[in-house]
């Protein structure tokens, strides 16, 4: 089946929470696209995912931050490569203009 649409649809209307929305999930393959509008991880709070991310930002600005202390800031079309199990969290997101974020997970 074709699926279609728009990573920019609706960006605007979630001011209040953050928005993980699962665009395609096939097999090991995962892609989301992620709202954020001022959210940030909770302190002492450390992804440990399992699986390869691959991230990027299409609108606004996010802050990465790993476990030893240092920082990525992602700007519309940079992007991190996350192996797994790599500690980081979400230091910081714009609210003005959205973060947009574009995610790829998969296993090994």
């Amino acid at each position: 089946m074709i699926e279609n649409g728009n990573l920019y649809n609706r960006a605007a209307r979630f001011l209040d929470k953050e928005i993980t929305e699962t665009l395609i999930s096939q097999g090991a393959v995962r892609i989301e696209r992620i709202i954020s509008t001022g959210q940030c991880s909770p302190n002492n709070f450390w992804y440990d995912q399992a699986e390869n991310e691959w991230v990027c930002v299409l609108q606004g600005e996010g802050v990465i931050e790993w476990q030893n202390g240092s920082r990525n800031i992602l700007k519309p079309g940079d992007w991190v490569f996350v192996p797994p199990h790599e500690k980081h969290r979400v230091h910081s997101t714009t609210s003005k203009p959205p973060c947009i974020w574009l995610a790829f997970f998969w296993q090994k």
